[in-house]
């Protein structure tokens, strides 16, 4: 059985051909992300493993259906880069990871916040610098904030755990309400009123048609002037051009982001040597009060040994019986 797996690093192989040892695929790593240009390669695969910005529109999709592709994996939660309707029609299977390791992506935006709120990046260059003076990295407590989180899934509700360990006030908005975060004092409340009423805006919600740029000028105008905006989450939750102008304006405060919306040109390459031609990055990035990483949310050792043991899993589930657990179908 043969496995192509796009926009593949070296750390993919790792895991991926470590944990291959209990199954014995034949797998194939191309480094380009797929799509149109490099969907002809497939030859005799039966499978394809995609990541977070390969592009599997229907034009793809009928190519790899064509090519005897019977599967797709997705190494990640989220599927909005996918056409499920296509794939249904060509018959194609479509799994993801559901959860792995929500802890990490949790960790990391608590890490964000702290990094911009109390400006350790900033202090680790003066010291280097022998500057030890303080002007200039004045933060404030996270203690007895207001935080807001939008979307209380696992990732969600991880970070509400280490939220709340700060002494934080948790406001929430889910479609699903979970018991168990009421009980521990998490209040749900309306989008407006989350947006009123938060010290600090955390996104963790997938993308979907309904909440597309659910960041944009008319949400921002209802947030409190300084707002702390964190997004962990898909690029295309904020539109980024809105929140440039809420920069500059200070509407926003603090704006942290692990994701953007044209990030497919960008992330997971090393541009060091390259003219980037994307100017809307270059202005965001240009702001002292912004942090961006290149999606690394998820980076951890043990994410990376669940996404690549609960993808093979799949894989051998799906290819054998036809059958999987009900949550990383699609």
């Amino acid at each position: 059985m043969k496995i192509a797996f796009f926009s593949s690093k070296p750390y993919d192989r790792t895991f991926f051909e470590r944990e291959n040892e209990n199954y014995g695929f034949q797998l194939h790593f191309y480094e380009t992300h797929l799509g149109p240009h490099i969907v002809n390669a497939i030859d005799g695969e039966e499978v394809v493993c995609a990541f977070v910005n390969d592009k599997l529109n229907h034009q793809v999709i009928q190519v790899l259906a064509e090519k005897g592709v019977r599967l797709i994996a997705l190494r990640c939660a989220g599927f909005n880069n996918v056409d499920l309707q296509a794939a249904k029609e060509c018959g194609l299977q479509v799994c993801r990871v559901p959860a792995y390791s929500p802890e990490a992506v949790a960790e990391h935006t608590m890490a964000m916040l702290l990094t911009l709120n109390r400006k350790t990046h900033k202090a680790y260059n003066r010291v280097r610098e022998q500057n030890f003076a303080l002007n200039g990295l004045l933060g404030f407590n996270i203690f007895q904030k207001k935080i807001g989180v939008i979307g209380t899934g696992k990732i969600g509700k991880a970070f509400i755990k280490i939220a709340m360990g700060f002494g934080a006030e948790i406001i929430a908005y889910d479609l699903y309400p979970d018991p168990s975060l009421i009980s521990m004092g998490v209040q749900y409340k309306s989008l407006d009123e989350l947006f009123g009423e938060s010290d600090i805006i955390s996104l963790h919600c997938p993308l979907t048609a309904d909440n597309h740029y659910l960041i944009n000028q008319e949400t921002l105008a209802k947030m409190k002037d300084g707002v702390t905006i964190i997004n962990t989450s898909r690029g295309n939750l904020i539109h980024t051009n809105h929140a440039i102008q809420a920069l500059k304006e200070h509407k926003i405060g603090l704006l942290g982001i692990d994701v953007y919306e044209q990030e497919e040109k960008l992330f997971f390459k090393d541009l060091s040597t390259t003219i980037i031609e994307d100017d809307t990055i270059q202005r965001l990035m240009s702001f002292p009060n912004v942090l961006v990483t290149a999606h690394q949310a998820f980076f951890t050792t043990e994410a990376l040994t669940q996404i690549a043991e609960r993808t093979l899993k799949s894989i051998s589930d799906l290819l054998t019986t036809g059958k999987t657990d009900t949550e990383v179908l699609l």
